[in-house]
């Protein structure tokens, strides 16, 4: 297989300029103080707050959450393998007056590039999908967390990932045995945007995501599911009908678990 990091990056490198002008990213908004952050997030970080907290967010795209994350008063830093991401992500940063840092790097060989500690390691939404093995993940999160320092984690459930694109049956194994190599046209984010790219990735049950953290002594903190996702990012999705701010499978509604949320404490 072609080096799978190559492929991604080339991938959302083209997507960073769509997703700065989509909808969903609703740029202009940001700027002027909304918070990119959804009520699963806020929800955790209300727990434990970052604020005066110095913060690592790994796979921070073009820096939204990072500096929303600043903005509730911590000490932020992203991370992304993306240089044309990283860089608009310290363009909108210098833009709002922040002193927000962000690093390009490869998250599973961070401790190659950078030697800090923190108090919180903060990743969410679409992200363990890009690595084959999490081994090397968990050991970066622990490398980086000070004795007692929090992980927070917010994905999408691993059983999302078991149907078709159009989320309307099962066609893919629930353990990582299967290599998603796709040809993807559009975003997540714009449908219709004029791209189309190679994209390599896993999908990784819940038992390997516990495993590996507790490898690294990571204590279990709070473990959720949640029947909704905060967003419109895949086929066959309808809006929660009962005041949920986000949206059910078409036909399965309220029935699919479609997003996970951990906290660990090292």
């Amino acid at each position: 297989m072609e080096n799978y990091l190559e492929i991604n990056k080339h991938l959302w490198n083209a997507k960073t300029p769509i997703h700065l002008d989509s909808e969903m990213y609703d740029q202009t908004s940001f700027l002027q103080g909304r918070s990119s952050l959804t009520k699963i997030e806020v929800d955790l970080l209300e727990q434990y707050p970052v604020k005066d907290k110095k913060v690592l967010h790994l796979q921070c795209h073009f820096g939204q959450d990072t500096i929303s994350l600043q903005r509730r008063g911590a000490q932020a830093t992203g991370v992304d393998f993306s240089d044309v991401a990283v860089q608009k992500a310290k363009e909108i940063s210098k833009q709002l007056n922040l002193d927000t840092r962000f690093l390009c790097a490869n998250v599973l060989e961070l401790d190659q590039h950078h030697d800090e500690q923190y108090d919180v390691v903060f990743t969410s939404f679409g992200v363990i999908g890009w690595h084959p093995d999490l081994q090397p993940w968990a050991k970066q999160i622990a490398h980086f967390l000070k004795p007692g320092g929090h992980l927070i984690f917010v994905e999408f459930h691993p059983v999302v990932w078991m149907f078709d694109d159009d989320l309307t049956h099962v066609a893919y194994p629930y353990f990582n045995e299967h290599i998603f190599e796709e040809e993807e046209e559009g975003t997540y984010a714009d449908r219709d945007a004029d791209i189309k790219l190679k994209s390599v990735c896993w999908n990784h049950s819940l038992e390997e995501v516990f495993s590996v953290l507790l490898e690294q002594n990571m204590t279990v903190k709070q473990f959720k599911e949640y029947n909704y996702s905060p967003f419109n990012c895949l086929n066959n999705l309808v809006p929660c009908h009962d005041g949920q701010p986000g949206y059910y499978v078409k036909g399965m509604e309220e029935n699919l678990p479609m997003v996970y949320s951990l906290i660990c404490q090292k």
